[in-house]
């Protein structure tokens, strides 16, 4: 059963009647263009066809009673005193963008029952808690009927895991879930929020390898990434490091490299992806996915090295994959690091192949079995009922 359908009937399970409405906020994975978000660099991710429902209906008080399906748990809070957070993550990432929904739009205090559910795997580099944020987002919209663009919404969930969450991510997930376009990759330039659609190219499937290793961004890994990059930053004497060019990174690398090696590498990673993320949309503009899978391979190599984000799983998958796919296209780690899943713009006539060549060498050389899922670039969150 797809989510959707799971939500309205479990929704009618849990609550005793009919949900009203339902909305659905996509996951995402990002073709290249990691940890460059929160630089105020680019990025290019497409929402995937994989995501939250959240089917709902308002309640004549301003209490959200909230059942997450996956985990068979509730949660209750009254919107119209201060919201506090809970040692349970996941109500956090509810509650959070209730409250900055609210803070944005103090007119809203409309309850509610809500029942959501989602197929996007956690802790897997696909933007689950995104998915979560934008469907809640979306969800206060419609019960109040508010004046929020999608753009707003997007930045309201960034906020709510920033700040009630604590990870300190940057806004590109919550963009993607907003914003994606069917059959699109999106180029999201993270300062000005302008996106620059691009086709995905004809004959061409988007497959996701999960490693199954987890990862948990709040645990401070990419906490201090983001640190090391603000140190990097204000070595340049610049806002971010979306304002360096490779010619001044170079001019000045071996200066920084003395002074502070970690941020030295973090800022040569940022620095060259935020190249490579231009360079692949000129690529893809041109059909030239030789040049794509070289951008995506130094792309991994980068997160690898310079970054130290991937993990000794990772980096065999995106291997194997490299093999199976040849040079008309290519494979990266997505999402975060430390874990989660690999993307690959594969030929659609090459992915039984990529298939195969994974499930008869990863687990043998692991001990974990992956999970393989082909994705179409969807549209972002939209209310469905």
């Amino acid at each position: 059963m797809n989510p959707i359908e799971l939500s309205q009937q479990q929704f009618e399970q849990h609550f005793g009647y009919e949900s009203q409405h339902t909305v659905f906020a996509p996951g995402r994975v990002n073709i290249i263009g990691e940890h460059t978000d929160y630089n105020d660099g680019f990025v290019m991710p497409c929402a995937i066809n994989y995501g939250m429902a959240a089917s709902f209906s308002p309640r004549d008080d301003s209490i959200w009673r909230v059942y997450a399906i996956d985990i068979n748990e509730t949660d209750a809070f009254d919107i119209k005193k201060p919201i506090p957070q809970s040692e349970d993550k996941w109500k956090n990432y509810v509650r959070g963008v209730v409250k900055y929904i609210q803070e944005r739009c103090p007119e809203f205090i409309q309850g509610a029952d809500i029942a959501m559910t989602s197929n996007v795997p956690m802790s897997s580099g696909l933007s689950s808690s995104a998915a979560l944020e934008i469907s809640i987002g979306k969800t206060c919209q419609v019960l109040g009927n508010l004046p929020l663009t999608l753009a707003e919404i997007a930045l309201i969930g960034q906020k709510a895991e920033n700040k009630f969450v604590g990870a300190n991510c940057g806004n590109m997930d919550q963009l993607t879930s907003a914003l994606g376009q069917k059959d699109h990759l999106i180029m999201i330039d993270c300062r000005s929020l302008d996106i620059t659609p691009t086709p995905v190219p004809q004959g061409y499937s988007i497959a996701i390898i999960n490693s199954n290793v987890k990862h948990d961004l709040v645990t401070g890994e990419y906490n201090s990434r983001r640190q090391e990059c603000e140190t990097a930053a204000q070595f340049f004497g610049v806002k971010a490091l979306r304002d360096v060019t490779p010619e001044q990174f170079i001019e000045r690398a071996a200066e920084l490299q003395q002074l502070n090696e970690l941020a030295y590498k973090r800022a040569k990673h940022v620095v060259s992806e935020n190249h490579r993320v231009l360079e692949a949309v000129e690529a893809l503009k041109a059909n030239d996915m030789q040049k794509l899978g070289v951008l995506m391979a130094d792309s991994h190599d980068s997160m690898r090295d310079d970054f130290e984000i991937t993990t000794p799983e990772i980096d065999y998958l995106v291997e194997l994959a490299q093999v199976a796919i040849g040079k008309d296209g290519g494979a990266r780690m997505t999402g975060g690091g430390f874990g989660g899943c690999i993307v690959c713009l594969v030929p659609n006539q090459k992915v039984d192949a990529l298939r195969q060549l994974i499930a008869e060498n990863y687990q043998k050389q692991t001990g974990i079995q992956e999970t393989f899922y082909v994705c179409t670039a969807c549209d972002g969150v939209h209310q469905v009922k």
